[in-house]
């Protein structure tokens, strides 16, 4: 009686459960623990009379042949039918004295025997379980325990129980099963403990948490108003939506502090002093949570990046094996034989360009569309090989013996392109470090690159903490060549590293400024430089032969894209060939509208006999252009590559039961489960940023005032330098021109160019008591000493 009344007492809220024996685990993921298993139906209040259930969730491992309770909703799902969607759960435990004795005393606890069992529930009453799983310590007073034994025992419930309590302690919190999941797998079985002491925490520790949500907890548990973990938890907040979502790498503390009282008090109508938010900060930088210098707060991974950058950079400079290398004759002669072999005449600031690489530990290489950079790499490449007497053909190097020439840029698109130019192996960035993007910031502090010149392509795209690993990789003997266009976007990551570095003059420096790329007078270049100097063209909606400029609406947009495309279709362009950019997501002109056109008329589906899977408010089919959103180093696979989908395999169609896509990228096949298809997403139409590094052979540009919010110059700069063939501009031509008029006006703020500056002096001033030193040494050094003796010194 008494178990079957604590049975009802489980469900008298109504919620909607399942109480059943598991059968059979259809499938498990290890990583995230989604899962799906099949029950046999023992109680339940849903209006059904089936005897079986499928049961889909984020839990553990099920036990066989054990009894759980799991709390949701039933689901139709429209290929496998019926699915009970848990939310949470918990896995019966007897409820009797004697039903908990079997329990403790049964195979699952090894060394537990029906004695000692009775003991324990005879110190602890009917509810010995909960007590032990709350307070451990409990253990220590049942009689002829030992230790280890007691240890095992809580171990064990743990490992059956704890999950189950945390899971459903985070529900009751308002945590949905997915969030949830990543709470615990962060903290363990001491996340609810954790939480209950300071659930600020949250915003520091898991992805997708902000401090709103957790402000939320915060009040449930009495944490309001100017309670220290409160201020402290919006301090970090506001620091790292300021460098991550604007890209700055400090935040000045006059800016910093009304921020967070803005932020505190729009939470909780209660009025914070400006004294409690300083005294917090202060805090947190000896707690080392941030650094604070000279009134600008830092993350403390950012601060100590922009220094290793600095420091790594004096490092490689100081190397003085370079200059003196080659005789000028020498290089000149080479030169010249190498322009007769590939029949290319270098213009003067090209030469002056691969001699400086050459000759130096580390130069900047920087300059617009046209002005001939990948000839320039492909000179340094060749006349390295050259002088220094070494084959370009990898296969004749070995693991001791690597290949000297390492070519590397932040995307796969933008490494693709200087293998092709180059006829080299090149890479991501990443995958030279051996990085996943996922992991912290200080991945492999011994981690040296392999080589002895390495050239980075795109550098404008490198971020603060991207450039940091990767000079701190960089060996004793390395020549550096960084390649890049400042006046394109900045990174998506914080920083401005390329710009700082031209800045501050510290690097030897070649800035390419003549266009050579106009074999047949391309107009889209001209547009490029025009734009990126601030000039309109009077004939920019003029026709011309590589583009042209279809005056519309933010409504015609679509109908504009789709007559364009369709066009292009007829002619025998195929999706490859057919970008369109765009740089917002939302909106009847925004990227996800543009998509869903595009896939229409480039794969549609209207006889329904095309496979297909659904995600969300996305359907994936065989054939979809789709972009890469996430590194996957181990699949040679990085964020902003472009695939298709070839193929689709339904969960009945497959072992593991669950849908699969599986995505070609240039020939490397990637297989995604459900589970990972926010990987992805369809590449019709993709942002400006994630075109960046990427070039097409044509570009559809829309551009209206409804995206005014992000019209700036370096964006429309960005997206029109993506055209190798031809551009289409459609939209306004007054948002055209505010546009270009509309210089970056969020400046981001580094540090960076004043370490180097400081540096820059630092050396300068070295060189000058280098030369004193000189003079000096020019000199009789007893002119005017002849009455001086060394007891003068004395």
């Amino acid at each position: 009686m008494l178990e079957q009344q604590n049975t009802l007492n489980l469900f008298e809220n109504d919620e909607k459960y399942v109480k059943g024996r598991h059968l059979v685990t259809i499938f498990h993921n290890e990583q995230n623990l989604y899962s799906v298993i099949r029950i046999r139906i023992d109680e339940t209040n849903l209006e059904t009379d089936e005897k079986e259930a499928v049961i889909t969730g984020h839990f553990p491992k099920i036990h066989e042949q054990e009894t759980y309770i799991f709390y949701g909703d039933m689901q139709e799902h429209p290929k496998f039918g019926p699915q009970f969607q848990a939310k949470h759960f918990k896995k019966e435990i007897p409820q009797t004295k004697q039903g908990i004795i079997t329990y403790l005393s049964s195979e699952m606890f090894s060394g537990i025997g029906k004695k000692t069992a009775e003991r324990i529930v005879d110190a602890l009453g009917e509810n010995a379980i909960s007590k032990i799983l709350d307070q451990p310590s409990l253990l220590d007073t049942i009689p002829k325990l030992p230790p280890d034994k007691a240890k095992t025992l809580y171990d064990k419930l743990i490992e059956h129980q704890g999950l189950e309590r945390v899971m459903i302690g985070l529900n009751q919190l308002g945590f949905g099963p997915q969030i949830s999941m990543k709470i615990y797998q962060v903290y363990q079985e001491q996340a609810l403990d954790i939480i209950q002491k300071n659930p600020y925490q949250l915003v520091e520790s898991v992805e997708g948490i902000g401090f709103g949500r957790a402000d939320e907890i915060g009040k449930q548990l009495g944490i309001v108003g100017n309670h220290p973990d409160r201020i402290k938890a919006g301090c970090m907040y506001t620091l790292e939506v300021e460098c991550l979502q604007n890209g700055h790498v400090y935040m000045e503390s006059k800016e910093l502090l009304p921020k967070v009282k803005l932020l505190l008090e729009e939470s909780q109508p209660i009025s914070i002093e400006y004294s409690d938010i300083s005294n917090e900060i202060i805090k947190l930088g000896e707690e080392s949570k941030i650094v604070v210098e000279n009134n600008k707060v830092y993350i403390p991974s950012l601060y100590f990046s922009e220094k290793g950058i600095v420091s790594n950079i004096q490092r490689i400079l100081a190397q003085e094996d370079y200059k003196d290398q080659f005789p000028e004759s020498e290089f000149l002669l080479a030169l010249g034989e190498l322009e007769d072999r590939i029949g290319v005449q270098y213009a003067p600031s090209q030469k002056e360009a691969i001699q400086t690489a050459l000759m130096s530990p580390m130069m900047l290489l920087t300059g617009g569309p046209g002005t001939g950079k990948t000839t320039v790499i492909k000179g340094i490449v060749e006349l390295y090989a050259e002088l220094n007497g070494c084959s370009l053909d990898p296969k004749d190097y070995s693991k001791e013996n690597p290949f000297p020439i390492i070519l590397t840029a932040p995307t796969g698109r933008a490494a693709k392109r200087m293998s092709e130019s180059t006829g080299l192996p090149a890479m991501t960035i990443h995958r030279l470090l051996g990085m996943t993007g996922q992991e912290d910031v200080d991945v492999d502090e011994d981690k040296q690159i392999n080589g002895k010149i390495v050239i980075v392509d795109e550098m404008s795209m490198v971020d603060t903490w991207l450039a940091h690993q990767l000079l701190k990789a960089m060996p004793e003997q390395i020549q550096v060549i960084f390649v890049g266009d400042e006046d394109q976007l900045p990174s998506v990551g914080p920083g401005q590293v390329l710009k700082d570095l031209l800045r501050s003059k510290v690097i030897p420096t070649v800035q390419l400024t003549d266009i050579y790329r106009q074999e047949g007078g391309s107009s889209i270049i001209e547009l490029a430089h025009d734009i990126k100097n601030g000039r309109i063209p009077q004939d920019v909606t003029k026709q011309q032969k590589d583009r042209s400029f279809i005056r519309c609406t933010t409504q015609q947009i679509p109908e504009v894209i789709e007559k364009i495309v369709s066009s292009a279709k007829r002619k025998g362009y195929t999706q490859k060939d057919v970008q369109v950019l765009a740089p917002m997501y939302r909106g009847a002109a925004g990227i996800d509208r543009l998509n869903v056109l595009l896939q229409e008329i480039f794969n549609p589906n209207k006889t329904g006999e095309r496979k297909e899977l659904s995600f969300g408010d996305i359907k994936y089919r065989i054939g979809d252009k789709v972009l890469q959103l996430v590194n996957q180093p181990e699949q040679h696979v990085f964020n902003g590559d472009i695939g298709e989908i070839i193929s689709i395999f339904y969960a009945k169609e497959n072992t593991e039961k669950q849908d699969l896509i599986l995505i070609s990228f240039d020939g490397i096949e990637v297989t995604y489960t459900r589970q990972d298809f926010h990987q992805f997403t369809h590449a019709y139409c993709c942002s400006i940023h994630k075109s960046q590094g990427s070039e097409f052979p044509i570009v559809i540009l829309p551009v209206v005032k409804s995206y005014y919010r992000m019209l700036r110059r370096n964006l429309l700069y960005t997206a029109i330098t993506r055209s190798k063939q031809s551009l289409i501009i459609c939209g306004e031509q007054e948002a055209f021109r505010l546009g270009i008029e509309r210089v970056d006006d969020q400046l981001r703020k580094t540090n960076l160019y004043d370490k180097l500056k400081i540096l820059a002096e630092v050396t300068n001033a070295e060189k000058i008591v280098e030369l004193s030193n000189e003079t000096i040494m020019e000199i009789d050094p007893m002119i005017g000493m002849e009455n001086v003796t060394p007891y003068d010194f004395m």
